[in-house]
């Protein structure tokens, strides 16, 4: 089976969206579920900023492992095309890109993934756990149907 991308999309690429690519990622792997490659971008994105420190931070805490050589990207229209889902943090993120595969975390798992850019390390914990809380949902829905072989 071919490898489907999943692409987490913020504003910045600097904080939600690294950290909702890492903890899939991890989560995926603690599953045993494979043929997925997750990326994440951003909607106003300068290419090459690291992750911030404290996303770096509240992931360490957590024990989830992420890339130290990780930089923001900006989202292409490119980008979009070739996922199988982009799933977005926020509405108002969703609303911004038209196209089929689009999805926010609110409608996906109930849940917006709030803003901690310029926060405290609080604010940072509290978007990791978040957006934990909405993995379950997010797998379900990347998973393929009763019947479809992964492998």
């Amino acid at each position: 089976m071919k490898h489907k991308k999943i692409v987490f999309v913020c504003t910045g690429n600097t904080c939600r969206s690294p950290m909702a690519e890492a903890a899939l990622k991890a989560e995926l792997k603690r599953r045993k579920i494979r043929w997925f490659t997750v990326q994440s971008a951003g909607l106003r994105a300068r290419n090459g900023t690291p992750m911030s420190p404290e996303a770096k931070q509240a992931l360490s805490e957590a024990k989830i492992p992420f890339d130290e050589n990780f930089v923001s990207r900006r989202l292409t229209g490119k980008m979009i095309e070739e996922a199988h889902l982009v799933i977005c943090m926020t509405q108002s993120h969703r609303a911004e890109i038209d196209f089929i595969n689009v999805v926010d975390m609110k409608t996906l798992a109930g849940k917006e993934i709030p803003d901690p850019y310029g926060q405290g390390i609080d604010a940072y914990r509290i978007a990791l756990r978040t957006i934990r809380e909405c993995l379950p949902r997010v797998i379900a829905a990347i998973r393929p149907a009763d019947g479809e072989k992964e492998e």
